[in-house]
């Protein structure tokens, strides 16, 4: 049950994606909701879920924004990779753990994205689209922070209630 909603939740956020975000740009900033989704789940809800939703939600990209298929899943499932990693570093404090974890992520995921959209296709990479990764950045961290601490929070509430007391 967790990997089906798992996935409807990044085909939801690949389709916020490409009708709200364009709305809600801040210069040459941009969203990636299903990224931010995908490194909170990981840390919320472990590895497997949480690469599902970057593979889900990558593909869903890849098709709606007529991409090369796979390029959007690869960099997103690279990045949630990175973001579990650190999110295992930050173990001790996992309710904050999203924020610093989204910060990286982000970054490495837009570079990917940049250079195997610019590997699989004849766009060359324009200065404009590597100056927009750093604010891209800062603008899917400010969402982590919205949204990750709230998320992890229910996450291990929900799982202390579950636990059996002897």
């Amino acid at each position: 049950m967790k990997y089906i909603i798992a996935a409807a939740v990044a085909v939801v956020a690949a389709l916020a994606e490409f009708t709200v975000v364009p709305y809600l740009k801040i210069g040459d900033a941009t969203l990636h909701p299903v990224l931010v989704m995908g490194v909170i789940w990981v840390i919320a809800g472990g590895l497997e879920a949480g690469l599902l939703v970057a593979f889900v939600g990558g593909l869903a990209l890849d098709v709606l924004g007529q991409r090369p298929l796979g390029s959007s899943a690869f960099a997103a499932l690279v990045a949630v990779g990175i973001a579990s990693l650190i999110g295992g570093l930050l173990n001790r404090v996992r309710i904050f753990a999203p924020i610093p974890a989204t910060l990286v992520a982000s970054l490495v995921y837009s570079m990917l994205l940049l250079i195997t959209t610019t590997a699989l296709t004849t766009v060359p990479l324009s200065d404009a689209a590597l100056a927009a990764v750093v604010p891209s950045a800062l603008y899917d961290t400010v969402l982590a922070v919205l949204v990750g601490p709230l998320t992890v929070a229910v996450a291990m509430r929900r799982r202390e209630a579950e636990r059996m007391d002897w």
